[in-house]
């Protein structure tokens, strides 16, 4: 083997190890506003953020002007308002589904899981897991179930 394969392998093998770096850069940071007060708020920041989203977090006493400036229907209103990707993003969604939201980019104000389900991010609760909805809102308010919850 001689110089030029050698570089070749080992520019390749870097080039390869820097792929989980890249892609976990791809996703859009999430603007999540929140009340200061809230520690379902803050457990729901740390799932996105493992599972490999940047957040910005804006304390707020009330989301309810996010929630407006989204577009987002008071019906849907949750603890927290996030925005991402030109989505509003509304109470305990799983990381998973925004991800797929943004692959998916369907013409939506974005997603919601209204109230605080027991079991859904954030709002761990041991081994209880109520059953929940996560809604996909259309640019006219109206909601269709995009995923639901527990996944059995």
């Amino acid at each position: 083997m001689n110089r030029r394969n050698i570089l070749s392998m080992a520019l390749g093998a870097s080039a390869l190890t820097a792929l989980p770096a890249v892609a976990a850069t791809a996703l859009p940071q999430l603007q999540v506003f929140k009340s200061p007060y809230c520690g379902c708020c803050g457990a729901w920041v740390d799932h996105l953020k493992a599972a490999g989203f940047a957040v910005k977090v804006n304390l707020v006493e009330d989301t309810t002007s996010a929630r407006a400036r989204a577009g987002l229907p008071d019906k849907f209103g949750s603890c927290h308002t996030a925005l991402v990707g030109g989505y509003a993003v509304e109470g305990h969604v799983p990381a998973d589904e925004v991800k797929r939201l943004l692959a998916l980019k369907p013409n939506a104000i974005g997603l919601a899981v209204p109230s605080m389900p027991p079991g859904s991010p954030g709002m761990e609760m041991g081994a209880r897991h109520d059953p929940y909805d996560v809604l996909l809102i259309d640019k006219s308010g109206r909601a269709t179930v995009f995923a639901h919850y527990p996944k059995v």
